[in-house]
């Protein structure tokens, strides 16, 4: 049980001394990825239809 609490009160004191981000940092980096996702995305979907034209043309 000694452990347990010592985990415990390790992981509070912890997490006090994280810097956590803004809310405006959270969003501005939330922003990049859903864009960053979007067009990877959009870029191996592209690929993706070419390679099966060319397939189905080739064969």
């Amino acid at each position: 049980m000694s452990k347990l609490t010592g985990f415990f009160s390790e992981t509070v004191a912890e997490m006090k001394r994280v810097v956590w981000p803004s809310f405006d940092k959270v969003m501005d980096n939330t922003k990049v990825v859903i864009i960053s996702t979007i067009i990877v995305a959009i870029f191996f979907g592209s690929v993706d239809l070419l390679l099966a034209q060319a397939a189905r043309f080739l064969f």
